[in-house]
Parts: structure tokens; C-alpha cells; sequence
């Protein structure tokens, strides 16, 4: 019997790395804003990489920090340690909201404000097709290929349901639903030293 003593060596293939693809943490990340997270890419170019991340959930509503937003309960999440006094959003409603950013499938970025907050006022907006984040995660030009080849993220695909629906454990769920081998990422408790 042959033992996979590289658990946490993953396989990297750079060419899976793009826009709509989530970026999920290793199991022992040091920063606190990555720690167990999971990332939507929603930029990847030679420019750089920008996304949110999904499990940073923050417990305050949106007209707390917008100002003249209809009082409603969306989920806001810290979206990553960049620029953390702005604002963005990722929705469902591509069709609805123009000038928003196709991500993947059925999950758009940004779009006209205005017409989002009029929608939000006739309650045409259901909690599961709008996110907010505080901030957002970005990497400068090669910066996210170079972690990537360190280990510090895997590359994955990832649905629109997923993306806008963040329940608990999600970084442990979504390892799970890689398969075997990232099992014992999953499983690895949070302190190492305490087992």
C-alpha cells in the first residue's frame, strides 16, 4: 500500500485560474482576512486579479453603510483587506441592472446604482439575488499565479446557487465537494498544535 505523504501538495494548472473561478484558502493561512476563505474571482488579466471573498459574513444591514439604501436584509460580507471604505455588489439580475459585469453563468457585478436601489424599493430583489462587500481582495500582475504555485490557494469552479447562498462551514463544504484527497484539508483542525 502506497501512502500520499504530499497531502498538501495539490495539483496547479494556471490555466484554470480566471474570471468566475473561486479561490479557496489552505487550511492554515496565517492572514486573517484569508483564513479559510473562499475568493470569487471576478477580474484576472494581465493588469491583476480583484475578487470578494464569500465567508467573511459581517453582522450589519446595508442602509447601515449606504447611505439612503432601503432598509432590507442582504448579506454583506468583508470582501477582502483592499480599499475597505468602498462599497460592491454581485447579483442575479444582469437583465435588470444595466452596465453590470457577467462573472460566470448567471452572477453579474456592479451596474447602474440607481436603478439597483429602485428595485430594492419596490422589493422586486430577493435576499439570495444580491451580496454586498465591504472592500475586496486584489493582487498586482502575476502576484495570485505566484500563491497559487505555493500552495497558499486551489482553483476551482463554482455555481451561481453556491456564490450567492453562503451557509456555515462553507470552506469545509466546499473542499468536501472536491473529493478525497482535499478531505484531509477539510478535516485539519483550526489550532494544529491542539491535536
Amino acid at each position: 500500500m502506497n501512502l500520499d505523504l504530499n497531502i498538501f501538495d495539490v495539483e496547479h494548472n494556471l490555466e484554470q485560474v480566471g474570471k468566475g473561478k473561486i479561490l479557496i484558502s489552505e487550511p492554515f493561512a496565517l492572514d486573517t482576512y484569508f483564513y479559510r476563505s473562499v475568493v470569487l474571482l471576478t477580474e484576472y488579466n494581465e493588469k491583476g486579479s480583484f475578487g470578494f471573498i464569500l465567508n467573511k459574513p459581517v453582522n450589519i444591514s446595508v442602509d447601515e453603510i449606504l447611505k439612503d439604501f432601503p432598509e432590507e436584509d442582504f448579506n454583506v460580507s468583508i470582501g477582502g483587506p483592499v480599499n475597505q471604505n468602498s462599497v460592491h455588489y454581485i447579483h442575479t439580475l444582469g437583465d435588470k441592472i444595466p452596465n453590470s459585469v457577467n462573472i460566470c453563468q448567471n452572477v453579474f457585478w456592479g451596474g447602474d446604482f440607481d436603478i439597483l436601489k429602485q428595485l430594492v424599493k419596490q422589493r422586486l430583489i430577493q435576499k439570495n439575488q444580491l451580496r454586498f462587500f465591504i472592500g475586496y481582495s486584489g493582487w498586482e500582475h502575476k502576484q495570485l499565479d505566484e500563491e497559487i504555485l505555493k500552495n497558499y490557494w486551489i482553483v476551482s469552479e463554482i455555481n451561481s446557487e453556491m456564490i450567492m447562498n453562503v451557509e456555515k462551514n462553507y470552506w469545509k463544504n466546499i473542499l468536501d465537494s472536491l473529493g478525497e484527497k482535499y478531505k484531509i484539508w477539510a478535516n485539519s483542525p483550526q489550532n494544529p498544535g491542539m491535536n
